[in-house]
């Protein structure tokens, strides 16, 4: 291959026909195509010569490569997300789909508004006058409280008097009368004296207040300017697909029932890749993406790893710029829908466990594809209840447990809320694992921005915890034991592969690691006591790798 000054970099001779993608390849689960391999190599070696980026890239960057072709010739794109060194265009890459960092630009122009509002905000937040007053306030109710807890204890003193002068049996009636006198004069004084410091505090708070209905105001326009500048943007970027046809990102999501796009939509490296071939009437072979650089701390992410692309920001774009091109079949879709029986290996009167085989859902999804629950509706129509007691992602494989009736499975579930069920599985993960034993505390939750993906967040995460112990190793890979005392989405997948866990994702891993035959990962035994005999029942199946 070589490089034109900018963004066509072509073959120097034509691939051999057996050589070239028969069709173009699924963006959300592919093994990267020779060709796309041998062009992200010239990406990272271009990437590598450019030294005033090292210090951004080391933090971490996605890039993708698009081979394509036109009128008999043959090339590769490359493209970044987001932006790089503080822009979104640079020679060798494609342009952004649209460049909103121009700087007398309408997007550059409400943005500095924006942040002249921040500006105000902090300025009010920050002011003198306002942390006086602040500082007032407090003061005030000190001297406030000080003030009535004297009076109170001034009262309590002169009750006290007044009590041990109205044991005197000899008492005249006068000065019993000029007691009672006295104590509403107190109680009264003590009403003036809330009265009086409860003033001086509203006139504190008012001179407040307008500070804070400033800042509301400001912060309301903010608002405001904020969603009708994403709302513009995402006008700006009209996407187009293979026929030729067009849309902007709000019709997109429209049409496939998504939420507003979220922040940072239409950046990422596919469509940037795809857009530009589109225009220029060059036709798309195969696509890859890689990551370059350290894993962010939240997410999984290895250093010149191929990725699929993100589903929350690219699906709805990329199921509509691929129409009209001849796609390769999602492996994952066709996978679960494939018809999967799984197999029994224990049953009674109340329980049912099955081993459940890769590529099989526990439950149905939104396309009605075969699942282990749909399963045991056809096979046991009399059973009543939830059936599932736990589930099992849909590329793991293994011991899945079913209830028969309703009681079974509210032990069953309360079992494992009390961790009173042991699990343990199987897998295989790349590289070597060097303690034979261990623990991992990593707390996750969902990523918003990438689901299904999981993430590892001290902020919103919840706990999550894993055993494991080394059963072998090889040159490279490692084979283990895995023991989750929690149960979170994606446990075990995380913390194998994030680098504060194992730094080992499981082969087969499409989300964290690399795809594969399949995820190497098996629920090899679980063990419980029986709702009903009260014996405790462990079952196994070993694992199929």
């Amino acid at each position: 291959m070589y490089s034109e000054p900018n963004t066509i970099h072509l073959f120097e001779s034509r691939p051999p026909y057996d050589e070239l993608p028969k069709r173009f390849n699924c963006p959300f689960h592919y093994q990267p195509h020779p060709l796309a391999v041998k062009a992200a190599q010239e990406v990272q070696n271009y990437i590598m010569s450019r030294p005033e980026w090292h210090e951004e890239l080391e933090e971490g960057k996605m890039f993708g490569v698009l081979i394509a072709e036109k009128d008999g010739q043959y090339a590769f794109f490359a493209a970044y997300s987001g932006i790089l060194n503080g822009k979104n265009n640079h020679p060798y890459f494609v342009p952004a789909v649209y460049d909103m960092l121009q700087p007398d630009g309408y997007f550059k122009k409400e943005e500095r508004a924006i942040s002249d509002i921040n500006r105000k905000i902090k300025e009010l937040l920050e002011s003198e006058e306002k942390l006086l007053l602040q500082k007032q306030i407090s003061e005030i109710a000190q001297q406030r409280e000080k003030a009535l807890e004297e009076h109170r204890n001034m009262m309590k003193a002169a009750k006290e008097k007044r009590d041990t002068q109205r044991q005197n049996k000899n008492i005249s009636s006068a000065t019993t009368e000029s007691l009672l006198r006295e104590s509403q004069h107190l109680k009264a004084e003590h009403k003036r004296l809330i009265r009086h410091w409860d003033s001086i505090t509203a006139q504190a708070q008012i001179n407040l207040q307008r500070f804070n209905e400033q800042i509301e105001i400001l912060e309301n326009e903010r608002k405001q300017r904020s969603a009708a500048l994403q709302h513009w943007l995402f006008r700006q970027f009209v996407i187009r697909n293979a026929k030729g046809e067009t849309k902007d990102l709000i019709e997109i999501f429209k049409d496939a029932d998504r939420p507003f796009p979220p922040s940072g939509t239409g950046e990422c490296a596919a469509p940037k890749l795809l857009q530009y071939a589109f225009l220029h009437g060059w036709r798309p072979l195969t696509m890859a993406e890689f990551w370059w650089g350290k894993s962010p701390q939240k997410e999984v992410r290895r250093h010149g790893y191929y990725y699929p692309s993100c589903k929350t920001k690219c699906e709805p774009i990329l199921n509509f710029m691929l129409q009209g091109l001849d796609v390769e079949p999602n492996i994952q879709e066709c996978i679960k829908n494939e018809g999967n029986t799984p197999r029994v290996i224990y049953e009674d009167d109340c329980i049912i466990a099955v081993d459940k085989p890769a590529g099989m859902l526990s439950v149905p999804g939104k396309d009605n594809a075969p699942s282990v629950w749909s399963w045991a509706k056809e096979n046991y129509p009399i059973a009543d209840g939830p059936l599932l007691v736990h589930r099992l992602d849909m590329d793991t494989s293994g011991i899945l447990i079913i209830a028969k009736d309703k009681e079974t499975h509210r032990l069953l579930q309360s079992a494992f809320e009390t961790r009173k069920v042991k699990k343990r599985y199987t897998a295989i993960v790349i590289g070597t694992v060097t303690a034979d034993t261990g623990i991992i505390q990593l707390p996750m939750c969902p990523n918003p921005d990438d689901r299904p993906r999981q993430m590892v967040s001290e902020e919103y995460g919840k706990p999550a915890v894993t055993r494991y112990e080394v059963i072998s190793r090889d040159k490279r890979h490692t084979r283990l034991s895995l023991y989750p005392i929690t149960g979170r989405t994606h446990q075990l997948r995380v913390h194998c592969a994030h680098q504060q866990g194992l730094n080992a994702p499981i082969v087969g891993d499409n989300l964290y690691g690399q795809p594969d035959k399949r995820l190497y990962l098996h629920a090899t035994s679980i063990e419980f006591r029986h709702t009903k005999t009260g014996r405790q029942l462990r079952l196994e199946s070993p694992a199929p790798f």
